[in-house]
């Protein structure tokens, strides 16, 4: 199943359900069928993915791995091949226009 993330601000944003499930719990959204992030929650949504990316950098330049991460890995092993900060960028990039256009993203299945 695909998920599609649209903003009159940006160019619409694709990506298979685990790796859009993945990133919408990461910025605190229910990853239903349907949703919205608002102008309001952009800020946070950028941050909360910024700062996965740079834990998941860091854990990788320190080759470490704690219990919490590895049960993730096991859990999105379908989609670990493809780094998170290559998954969240365009979403982050669609975020920031959104957020600077004053228009909500809204997603869908």
């Amino acid at each position: 199943m695909l998920y599609r993330f649209k903003s009159q601000a940006s160019a619409d944003v694709v990506m298979l359900e685990p790796s859009a499930r993945h990133l919408l719990e990461i910025i605190g959204k229910s990853p239903g069928a349907q949703g919205v992030i608002t102008v309001d929650q952009m800020p946070g949504a950028i941050s909360a993915l910024e700062a996965a990316v740079a834990n998941e950098a860091k854990m990788a330049h320190h080759g470490t791995h704690d219990a919490h991460a590895m049960e993730e890995h096991d859990a999105k092993s379908e989609i670990q091949h493809v780094s998170l900060h290559q998954r969240a960028t365009p979403l982050i990039h669609m975020l920031r226009e959104s957020h600077d256009e004053g228009k909500d993203i809204v997603w869908g299945t």
